[in-house]
């Protein structure tokens, strides 16, 4: 950083540059957003000044009428946003302008192709905001004063990787955007071009968003009659109400996207919405968005999110997150209610009888929304689930009172089709279950391939009995809550012994008993042989072309969860396997007739390593499961 006189320059944040240098040539088609994207936040500005004056009026230093105006001038090829709302100070400048204020960031740069349409949606999805400017300006020259504040600074940035701050005066609070136009932009310096863009996107937004009427002058009518001068004069050219506070009849599908865009910052249009008024008890009105894509920082624990809280149309804060449970964080929109006072704090609502009236009614409407997506438009539910199902996978854990009606929006991937896509409903599955099955079926796995592969499926294949194959970080936990969907319990393949009911008929089981009876006595041996490192060994009929598997005792805790909880550095408690053996498999008859025990040793725990390898993907002695097969080859091709 050097400093000459009171200007100071500054480097912008590395991922900062990078990103102002690929808005400026990516988003050649859509330059006309940034105008869409400076109102917005003027008119934040103007929403906190307003919230922030009912406890200090003084604040408003004579001036109450809030306003954005916006003008330009062809000669200088500059357009400037001006409002009267909060302003910053110079901390706040750095913070909101040197930086990019949104985690995720490393993300969004990884995800990078290099071709310009497909990075432009990125974009989108990370949010553009501020440095949207940079897309028509080759220069943006930033004037604020914080409201209550005497002294103003001024920023300044070519985009290209440095900024300038310098301390100014300034006459009256707020802030005034300048955007020098670049040389092939110079139609967005015309009065008539900007006003159709805030028509076009601005048109939602409750401040009043000026232009300046130029004056007409006195002049003769047809009969030589004079007609006055009209004087110039600012005139608001958007309708400055708040749209939610209008009649749904009268609102169009095309503002309800373009309002959406304005409290999220999307690049997207939403997949869904939803727009009431509740009268009662609690009154409020609520409108409601599913985003179409997941934001790059949605599993990022500090990310902030939630609802916009306005009272009586008064902004009071964004991301109230009060409003919605944490495995909905990805709903945007706002709530206005006329039941919380104005000075309505987050310690406040954080148990408030009024909020939780309100979460739950939000709640229930936005599951009830996804209900009508997946029964009437499938595709996009989809769309959703693939980008936000982990998300919604956290809602039996979290929400034990809807429960019932997450689940029926949960969906995973089967054996009915083996494919990785998760478009399976629970009421799909149990509508395809054997009039006979009692139990709704699952694996949870590492991967997708190493659960669909696992040893555990043979027996459910061969008997032609879908089981839901699972491998999401989360699903573990998520089936640690969900017991039971339509009186059908779950059942893990992969834990305690397995039991088909009426599924195995009277021959099979004659016929596995028998089976038994060749290698009596196998158990035993290869208990000891094995000693503590299995809970116990026992033989099973779940395989079919395997010779050996693990499972988890009923009442232990899986090897998926163990590892859940070691990645959230937790402690968990170890848990030995349960060793079963496929007496009908010939490894397995083979080792019953092994008399030399250090063989029979040898082959016992390299069975017992495959089986762990195949369940668990990983071994505690790897080095040690490669000496033993060695030396068994070796000896086989003696």
């Amino acid at each position: 950083m050097s400093e000459e006189k009171n200007i100071t320059k500054h480097e912008f944040g590395s991922d900062t540059g990078r990103l102002l240098n690929l808005m400026i040539h990516s988003l050649y088609s859509n330059k006309e957003i940034f105008l869409r994207e400076l109102v917005s936040n003027a008119s934040d500005a103007a929403d906190k000044l307003r919230f922030l004056a009912l406890s200090n009026g003084d604040l408003y230093q004579g001036d109450a009428d809030l306003r954005v105006r916006i003008s330009a001038d062809k000669d200088a090829k500059t357009v400037t946003i001006s409002d009267n709302g909060i302003g910053m100070t110079r901390d706040e400048v750095i913070s909101s302008l040197g930086t990019i204020a949104k985690s995720g960031t490393a993300e969004f740069f990884k995800n990078l192709t290099g071709d310009q349409s497909k990075d432009s949606q990125l974009i989108g999805q990370f949010g553009v905001g501020f440095y949207s400017a940079f897309i028509v300006a080759d220069l943006v020259t930033v004037r604020t004063r914080k409201a209550g504040e005497e002294k103003g600074v001024e920023w300044q940035s070519q985009g290209e990787g440095e900024y300038t701050l310098e301390e100014i005066e300034k006459e009256g609070r707020g802030t005034d955007i300048i955007l020098h136009l670049r040389e092939d932009e110079a139609e967005f310096a015309d009065d008539w071009r900007l006003r159709s863009i805030v028509t076009k996107y601005s048109d939602h937004i409750s401040t009043p968003v000026q232009m300046y009427k130029e004056e007409v002058p006195e002049s003769e009518g047809e009969d030589g009659e004079k007609i006055p001068a009209v004087p110039g004069e600012w005139e608001s050219i958007n309708r400055a109400t708040a749209l939610w506070t209008r009649d749904k009849s009268e609102i169009s599908e095309d503002e309800y996207k373009e309002f959406y865009k304005h409290v999220s910052h999307d690049w997207e249009e939403p997949l869904s919405w939803g727009h009431n008024k509740v009268e009662g008890k609690t009154e409020y009105t609520s409108l409601l968005y599913i985003p179409k894509k997941a934001p790059f920082d949605l599993w990022n624990r500090e990310r902030q999110s939630g609802l916009k809280l306005y009272v009586q149309r008064v902004f009071v804060m964004d991301d109230a997150e009060q409003f919605m449970p944490s495995y909905l964080r990805f709903v945007k929109g706002l709530l206005d209610s006329n039941d919380l006072p104005l000075n309505v704090s987050r310690e406040i609502l954080q148990d408030n009888k009024v909020t939780q009236a309100i979460r739950k009614g939000c709640t229930s409407r936005i599951l009830k929304m996804l209900e009508r997506m997946a029964k009437n438009k499938a595709d996009d539910y989809q769309t959703f689930w693939n980008e936000f199902g982990q998300v919604m996978k956290e809602g039996p854990a979290e929400d034990a009172t809807n429960k019932e009606a997450i689940a029926k929006l949960l969906r995973f991937s089967s054996t009915h089709t083996d494919e990785e896509a998760q478009n399976v409903s629970l009421e799909q599955y149990i509508e395809r279950m054997n009039e006979e099955q009692d139990a709704i079926y699952y694996v949870v796995a590492d991967s997708f391939t190493a659960a669909k592969s696992s040893p555990h499926l043979e027996i459910f294949r061969k008997k032609g009995i879908e089981v839901l194959l699972m491998s999401d970080r989360v699903d573990e936990w998520m089936m640690s809550h969900l017991t039971e969907f339509s009186e059908k319990p779950f059942k893990s393949i992969t834990r305690g012994d397995l039991d088909l009911g009426n599924l195995d008929d009277e021959e099979t089981k004659k016929a596995q008993e028998e089976s038994e009876k060749e290698v009596e006595g196998l158990v035993e041996r290869i208990k000891t042989a094995l000693g503590d490192s299995v809970k116990d060994v026992r033989f099973t009929h779940r395989l079919t072309d395997s010779p050996a598997c693990v499972v988890a005792d009923e009442n232990d805790m899986s090897s998926q969860m163990q590892k859940l909880m070691e990645s959230v550095g937790q402690a968990a408690p170890e848990a030995k396997p349960i060793f079963e053996l496929n007496p009908e498999h010939q490894l397995v008859k083979h080792l019953n007739v092994e008399q030399d025990e250090d063989k029979f040793g040898q082959w016992s725990h390299v069975l017992l390593d495959q089986a762990l390898l195949a369940e668990r993907g990983t071994l505690k002695d790897p080095a040690g499961f490669v000496t033993r097969l060695n030396k068994l080859m070796l000896d086989m091709s003696k």
